[in-house]
């Protein structure tokens, strides 16, 4: 893969306060990478540095090995071949489904914009509408005009901006899975913001969990769930169950749960060990040492908290159980992620 985008030691201040604070990650070629945080960690803010729209203190940046920022280098917006989709997606009201996709199509002669334009609408499956006003789509059909526009350019790299926040829960999931075939199958590299973990799940190839102006980590979903290397980062992206434990000779996990092996050495008497509810299953028995303390339905599982040793752990589950049930608790075989206790 070669390089779309690479990012090094970004800075952005605001009334003297870093905003973005010394970023370095970078972006292969036909990657989908998200921008996940909470409101104000600074991920709009970069996204728009990346586009050219907010001044940078220092760092680099290069787009397909172009520099576009750095040694004295500033390239303007509109020549860094950049596509941008919106949260409200900006289109124009006055204009067409037809006029706002080939609006970024100056200097191109008009049977080739015509063309660009019905490619477009085919890719998006919007065959048809070209006539029609934004006001006349839903708003499902209004994020695919804006797809449309900002591909049909060409560009090296797209950036969105909340993409799903205005699209109705209902048709959420499939628009998701919709437009990341599309983006996989024209080999779009992107990067988009977003809050919601389940949205990064969903379309992103890779997450940067940002935190007060920094990248917390950088990596597949799978490998930022469980293998975080902070505890934001391992809060942000889930629920799980905090347990305290001590390493002991011969590399043992001592914990209330029994004694647990570790394939790596880890540092510090006081620890504390993070289980993943999906790490745990349980089963009914009237012998068990876990008891039921808590069940909250959640429609195609049950999310329990069950106390046993001491411990209360998050366990989802198919098994209809009741308050005070009694469980077999069993930990599935993973390498255990610690962190120093609180």
């Amino acid at each position: 893969m070669s390089c779309a985008l690479t990012v090094s030691n970004l800075i952005c201040r605001y009334n003297g306060q870093a905003v973005l604070n010394d970023l370095t990650f970078r972006v292969e070629k036909g990657e989908i990478v998200c921008l996940l945080g909470a409101s104000g960690c600074g991920k709009t803010t970069l996204l728009k540095s990346i586009a050219g729209l907010l001044p940078l203190d220092s760092g680099e940046m290069t787009i397909n090995c172009r520099q576009i920022v750095g040694a004295g280098i500033n390239v303007p917006p509109e020549q860094r071949n950049i596509g941008m989709i919106f949260q409200d997606y900006a289109l124009f009201p006055h204009l067409t489904v037809a006029e706002n996709v080939s609006f970024g199509l100056q200097g191109w002669d008009k049977e080739a914009v015509k063309n660009r334009v019905q490619e477009m609408l085919a890719l998006v499956k919007l065959d048809g509408l070209e006539k029609r006003y934004p006001h006349q789509l839903s708003g499902g059909q209004q994020q695919r005009v804006a797809i449309a526009r900002a591909l049909a350019s060409k560009p090296d790299l797209l950036l969105l901006d909340e993409p799903f926040s205005n699209i109705d829960t209902q048709v959420r999931h499939s628009l998701i899975k919709e437009i990341r075939k599309l983006f996989k199958e024209q080999g779009v590299t992107a990067i988009f913001v977003t809050h919601s973990r389940e949205e990064a799940f969903a379309f992103a190839d890779k997450l940067a969990v940002m935190n007060k102006g920094v990248i917390e980590q950088y990596g597949s979903a799978t490998e930022l769930y469980y293998a975080p290397s902070s505890r934001f980062v391992a809060d942000f992206l889930g629920h799980g169950s905090y347990v305290p434990v001590s390493v002991a000779a011969g590399n043992k996990l001592q914990t209330p749960l029994g004694e647990w092996p570790l394939t790596q050495t880890h540092q510090g008497s006081e620890l504390e060990w993070l289980i993943r509810p999906q790490n745990l299953s349980i089963a009914p028995d009237e012998s068990g040492e876990a008891v039921v303390s808590d069940v909250q339905f959640m429609g195609d599982s049950c999310r329990y908290l069950v106390e046993v040793s001491g411990q209360r752990l998050m366990v989802y589950s198919n098994q209809l159980l009741e308050l005070g049930d009694r469980v077999r608790l069993d930990i599935r075989a993973h390498e255990p992620v610690l962190f120093s206790a609180v």
